[in-house]
């Protein structure tokens, strides 16, 4: 029962300060955004098939739009960890490891915030796209949103333990970030598809090994509504994986820190 109280009291914590100033959600929804509003009304004007979706596909929206709901989850909660390095800084969590707060609930604690901030973004990108030929298939969005809140705890947990780990170089913290970042990014085929006919096999056996590709797969099957394709097993499979590899190693960090 402490862990639980604790947990929701380091949960109350992170998400005061995101009520107070909500302007914060539109700045990290700015690339997923700009994305669906500057690049998929390209795949619109290219016909089937082209410009990235899958012949059959039909609205180029209903392929693009659930890679940029990953898109989200990765870029958004892949820089958390900068708000420790923040705290780290301030001595706001030197103050905070005295307390008898458990460790393991401040960082799921934190992660919950980062996963409750990840589904308001998402849905208001959801919102936005109603008035648009995307077909929402509730049942499918439904288990979608939960994939990308697990995929989220897991990315979001791997950037605190990073934070952890970068606080007295805070310069690796963001240069980890953006090595991992863009390669996790483009090899997923949220842009355009990897495909075995397509792609040079170097890159597609790769994109294969990513564990994103197969989330954004999921998601789009997901929003599609085929919900028993053998792509979702996968997907959670994948970012199952993700989750408590980045919990197991955040709780592991937070247990080590030193106040």
């Amino acid at each position: 029962m402490k862990v639980l109280t604790d947990t929701r009291t380091a949960f109350a914590r992170e998400l005061k300060p995101e009520l107070r100033q909500p302007v914060g959600l539109l700045f990290t929804m700015m690339l997923p955004f700009l994305l669906l509003a500057l690049f998929a009304p390209l795949l619109s004007n290219s016909g089937p098939g082209a410009g990235g979706g899958p012949a059959g596909a039909g609205s180029p929206w209903q392929w693009f739009v659930p890679g940029m709901l990953v898109l989200l989850g990765l870029s958004a909660t892949a820089g958390s960890g900068a708000s420790l390095l923040g705290e780290i800084s301030s001595g706001a969590f030197e103050r905070l490891l005295v307390t008898p707060l458990n460790r393991a609930a401040m960082l799921v604690g934190r992660t919950l915030k980062e996963v409750v901030v990840l589904l308001t973004q998402a849905l208001l990108i959801l919102l936005l796209l109603l008035p648009t030929d995307f077909r929402l298939h509730l049942p499918g969005a439904l288990a979608g949103l939960v994939l990308l809140s697990v995929f989220g705890v897991g990315i979001g947990a791997l950037s605190f333990t990073l934070a952890l780990h970068s606080r007295r170089r805070q310069t690796l913290f963001y240069g980890v970030q953006q090595v991992v970042f863009f390669p996790l990014l483009l090899l997923s085929g949220v842009l355009l598809p990897i495909t075995e006919a397509a792609a040079p096999t170097w890159l597609y056996v790769l994109s294969r090994i990513n564990p994103v590709t197969h989330v954004v797969e999921a998601e789009r099957a997901l929003f599609d509504g085929q919900l028993t394709e053998s792509v979702v097993l996968y997907g959670f499979l994948a970012a199952g994986a993700i989750a408590m590899l980045g919990v197991a190693a955040g709780i592991r960090g937070m247990r080590n820190a030193s106040a």
